[in-house]
């Protein structure tokens, strides 16, 4: 496949794309479509109400802690073969969850979809930069189409999840996996090209020692709220994590085949651009997440009237990804669209820390933040996966994907632990205070939204500093690296 990227272009990379695209839009929407599920999970399988966060959270953690194992297997055995065994375990685990008879059936369930995700989203990525690599124009158009992909796929997410719970049952949001898996199987040996394999090792105890990092510190931070930031459990279960990830950071330094040779940050966009993408899905995600919660917790909309509430967001977000973002890249550069991105997504945010009241309209209070809060994404998701992307070498192109993938997974899952953790505890000070439940409830995610802009303006500033503009004539595609 990599001979054919940097020769001629493969007459068959635009059908690809499209499945590519879908498989993307898939391995995103399984982090948001139960949300509105949650309630009637909770009620079916006995969860308890702290336990309740593990039907997400075991998604979110899975995928994102192996994200780098399924890049480096990726390289090794070949795209197309990583992207078909993805989906083989992504469709069996959407089968169990979709049966779970307790809640750590789910779970079990839920983190095998991660895995099975983490196998598909960096080989579909590799994929992605390999067809269109070689042509810098055809690269920004596929790009574009792959970004909103995500975006559809987290915002489509929550609204699928309301119209599945509300008229058909909460085992549809897994179960809704398996036709597209068998499709994604079958249709992938013809569109997509065999890819080479390359001789080489996995890093296993590296992939457990940064998954479970990665588990320790999210587990933590969640924890944090009911047992106390200052509680011997919290402080050790933190230490806990940040000792593996050193553990993880040394090994990777004297293993002769690490899973991710640390060398590869000396590519100055590509560090840049990995810590741009973790501040773009700190800020995005918590802009989603309580805004769902905003809409039917304050405003009191339903499940289905929200998911609706979220469709001029996706729609913007699709229309300017796949029309606009390509050609303002090429006019005006990867660093300009980036730090332009992450600014408005800031001022999105802080629009919505300090302009939504309990009584607050859709129309005012709502969709104005919303749409510049999509135009943001919209500018900012393309150039760091393009900067995170850069420099690596074509036998490195599954690790830099990885390491993508991983960067926007793993700023998602700590930076709403922490949100989440500053509303609940914005929310308690209220209620002590005096304030009704829902004004309480609100000054939480005033809050929530408010920190979360910071981290969007912080990583403007960090754009601003440290992503180096192309030269004419440079590409950003890994093979021409």
């Amino acid at each position: 496949m990599m001979n054919k990227a940097l020769s001629q272009p493969d007459p068959r990379r635009w059908k690809a794309l499209v499945l590519l695209c879908l498989a993307n839009f898939m391995v995103i929407m399984d982090t948001s479509i139960i949300g509105v599920a949650l309630p009637a999970i909770k009620e079916a399988l006995g969860y308890s109400q702290a336990n309740l966060q593990w039907v997400f959270n075991a998604y979110v953690i899975f995928f994102g802690g192996l994200l780098l194992l399924g890049g480096r297997m990726s390289d090794l055995f070949g795209q197309r073969r990583m992207f078909m065994w993805g989906f083989a375990i992504l469709t069996l685990a959407s089968l169990l969850a979709g049966m779970a008879w307790n809640e750590e059936s789910l779970n079990i369930g839920r983190a095998m979809q991660g895995f099975g995700s983490a196998l598909i989203a960096p080989s579909a990525l590799t994929i992605v930069m390999l067809l269109f690599g070689s042509n810098p124009k055809e690269l920004g158009k596929a790009l574009g189409f792959w970004g909103a992909s995500a975006a559809a796929g987290g915002s489509a997410g929550v609204f699928l999840g309301g119209v599945i719970t509300e008229w058909l049952s909460w085992e549809w949001t897994f179960l809704i996996n398996i036709p597209v898996g068998i499709l994604a199987m079958l249709v992938a040996p013809a569109v997509l090209s065999k890819g080479e394999r390359r001789k080489g090792s996995i890093d296993v105890i590296g992939s457990i020692f940064v998954t479970a990092a990665l588990v320790l510190v999210v587990y933590g931070i969640v924890t944090a709220e009911h047992n106390g930031w200052g509680a011997p459990t919290t402080l050790w279960t933190l230490i806990s994590g940040a000792v593996l990830f050193i553990l993880f950071l040394i090994i990777q330094a004297v293993k002769k085949e690490p899973l991710v040779p640390l060398g590869i940050f000396k590519t100055r966009n590509l560090a840049a651009g990995n810590i741009a993408l973790i501040m773009l899905s700190a800020g995005w995600i918590p802009l989603w997440f309580f805004l769902n919660l905003y809409m039917q917790q304050v405003l009191k909309f339903s499940a289905l009237a929200g998911g609706f509430g979220l469709l001029p967001m996706t729609i913007l977000t699709a229309i300017c990804m796949m029309f606009i973002s390509g050609k303002l890249i090429g006019k005006f550069g990867v660093k300009a669209n980036l730090v332009i991105g992450l600014i408005a997504l800031g001022g999105s945010l802080l629009l919505f820390a300090t302009n939504t009241p309990v009584n607050g309209h859709f129309a005012i209070h709502v969709l104005p933040a919303a749409l510049l809060g999509a135009l943001g994404m919209s500018l900012a998701y393309i150039p760091a996966t393009m900067a995170a992307m850069s420099g690596a070498k074509p036998e490195e192109a599954g690790l830099a994907s990885g390491l993508a993938n991983t960067s926007y997974q793993i700023g998602s899952a700590i930076s709403l632990a922490i949100m989440a953790a500053i509303a609940a505890a914005s929310t308690a000070s209220a209620t002590h205070a005096g304030a009704d439940p829902v004004t309480a409830l609100n000054e939480g995610f005033q809050q929530a939204f408010l920190w979360s802009g910071i981290l969007a303006f912080a990583g403007a500033i960090l754009a601003i500093l440290f992503i180096r503009s192309p030269k004419p004539g440079e590409t950003s595609g890994p093979a021409a690296m």
